[in-house]
């Protein structure tokens, strides 16, 4: 079995640049929480995008924080959506 590569770097920076789009959500494969994100981003005229992106930056700053391991395991394999 081939070790699964963790994600966490990738969408660590991608969640801080592009957060309010929910790019970083896609990359770990959990749709629904992305289009959440993107679309409450566009449907708004981006008037609550920055709300967005403050999700995305926390986000981003939790990811870069764990660990390989505990970052595969929380949201890759355990797929935990928010924070």
């Amino acid at each position: 079995m081939v070790p699964q590569e963790s994600k966490r770097i990738v969408c660590g920076v991608v969640a801080i640049l592009l957060g309010s789009l929910g790019i970083h959500k896609f990359i770990l494969g959990m749709t629904t929480p992305g289009l959440i994100m993107l679309l409450v981003s566009v449907l708004s005229l981006g008037c609550l995008a920055p709300i967005m992106s403050v999700i995305g930056i926390i986000e981003g700053i939790l990811y870069l924080t764990k660990s390989d391991a505990e970052f595969m395991q929380v949201y890759q394999i355990g797929k935990k959506p928010w924070f």
